[in-house]
Parts: C-alpha cells; sequence; structure tokens
C-alpha cells in the first residue's frame, strides 16, 4: 500500500508545476518517434507470426467436417482483436518501451540530471514523465491497429498458401457476424494499457537509488509490474466492458 500511495502522489506530481505547451508538444513529439516509429518492425514481426501460428493452430484443431472452414479466420479474427492484438503486444511493449522508460529515468536519477533539473526549477516529473505518457497513449493503439492488420494478413498468407483455405473463405470468416464494438473495446484497453506501462516504468526508473546494478533491478521490476498491472486491467475491462 506505501508504494501504491508512493505511485499515486507521483502520478498529481505530473499535473503541477507544468511547463509551456510548445515545451511538451515538442518533447511529445521526440517521445513519438522512440514510442510508435522506433517499434513498427518489432511489432510487425511478432503480429504477423501471431496470426500465421493461430491460424495454423485453429485449423488444426478443426478437424470435424461439420464445421465450415470460413470459421478458421473467424476465430483468428477475434482473438487478433479482442486479446493477441491489445494484451499480448502490450507484454511485448513493456518489455522494450517499458525497460528503456525505467532504464533512462534510473540512468538521470544516478547520474544527478533529475537533480539539476530540480535545482533549476523544472518539475522534473513533469518535464521527464508526462511526456512518454502522452506519446505511449497515443503511439500505442496505433500500434495496435497496426499490430491487427499485420495478423490478420499473416493468418491469410498462412491459410492460403499452405491450402488450408481459400482466399474467399478467409475473407467471408473475416466478414462474417463482425461486431464493430470489438475494436472499440480493443483501443480502449489499448489506451489504459499504454497508461498503466508508461507510468508505472517512469515510476520505477524514477525513483531509483544507488549505482548501474539498481537501474537494472528498476528495469526489471517495471516490466514485471507491467505485466502484473496490464493482465489485471485486462481482466476488469473485460467483465466491465464486455
Amino acid at each position: 500500500m506505501k508504494e501504491f500511495g508512493r505511485y499515486v502522489l507521483f502520478l498529481e506530481s505530473l499535473v503541477v508545476r507544468r511547463e509551456t505547451f510548445i515545451t511538451y508538444y515538442r518533447l511529445v513529439m521526440e517521445e513519438c518517434v522512440q514510442i510508435g516509429v522506433k517499434s513498427i518492425s518489432l511489432f510487425v514481426l511478432v503480429s504477423t507470426f501471431m496470426g500465421a501460428v493461430t491460424t495454423v493452430q485453429t485449423a488444426f484443431n478443426l478437424v470435424t467436417p461439420l464445421v465450415p472452414r470460413f470459421v478458421i479466420s473467424q476465430v483468428v479474427r477475434e482473438m487478433t482483436v479482442l486479446e493477441l492484438a491489445p494484451t499480448i503486444m502490450a507484454i511485448i511493449f513493456a518489455g522494450k518501451i517499458g525497460s528503456s522508460m525505467a532504464g533512462g529515468l534510473g540512468t538521470m536519477r544516478i547520474t544527478e540530471q533529475i537533480d539539476a533539473l530540480e535545482v533549476m526549477g523544472i518539475n522534473s516529473s513533469s518535464y521527464l514523465v508526462l511526456p512518454k505518457i502522452i506519446a505511449s497513449m497515443l503511439m500505442y493503439p496505433m500500434l495496435v491497429i497496426f499490430a491487427g492488420v499485420c495478423s490478420l494478413l499473416g493468418g491469410y498468407l498462412v491459410g492460403t498458401l499452405t491450402g488450408i483455405m481459400t482466399p474467399t473463405e478467409y475473407i467471408m470468416g473475416l466478414r462474417s457476424v463482425f461486431n464493430q464494438y470489438t475494436i472499440t473495446f480493443a483501443l480502449t484497453k489499448s489506451i489504459v494499457f499504454a497508461f498503466l506501462i508508461s507510468s508505472i516504468s517512469c515510476f520505477k526508473g524514477y525513483f531509483t537509488h544507488g549505482g548501474a546494478l539498481e537501474v537494472g533491478i528498476a528495469s526489471t521490476e517495471a516490466v514485471t509490474s507491467s505485466v502484473i498491472a496490464v493482465l489485471l486491467a485486462d481482466y476488469f475491462l473485460a467483465n466491465l466492458l464486455l
């Protein structure tokens, strides 16, 4: 509870003594490049193979002739939109971006760069952390959309090239009984996950004390805590929104 209280006070400190809008705009744009643009290749690779493997495994389990083949792509679509794209990719996001945030802020703390900002009268938490959180909440939903498209495309390529199903059957399954609310649900989860991962990772890195060893420990704790928070949030959001 003490740690959670520090986390809440940390979030409160982000919105006091703020800098000018132009300053935050520049910082957010820089973070968007680091968080979003430089993560696209990893998301493409993971999501494409994720969709391909899901298609193969679904086809392997649907061996009965009573189930039409287009159901395979329908299952892949629901799994991708509801869980694989927003939740599984959030774990990848925590491992890559969360650890980077915690390690960067931890290094700034032990090298007294954060203390220097405080001496200059700058709210270091707001200046360093708030742009990272805003950029994460802007870019991660876009990465989720990109991952979803790549996952469905990976399933299409594997399904059609290996003869599991025809292109017409795959497209039919994607269009069959489609509920648009699942997209809203996935994007809502992605925004919540982005906030949790970025804020928890920055919290762990910002309060690092010691040396290089403690920076590594903070990065590990950031990823671990972020993944746990994402899984808990996924459960509660599923109960509230579905």
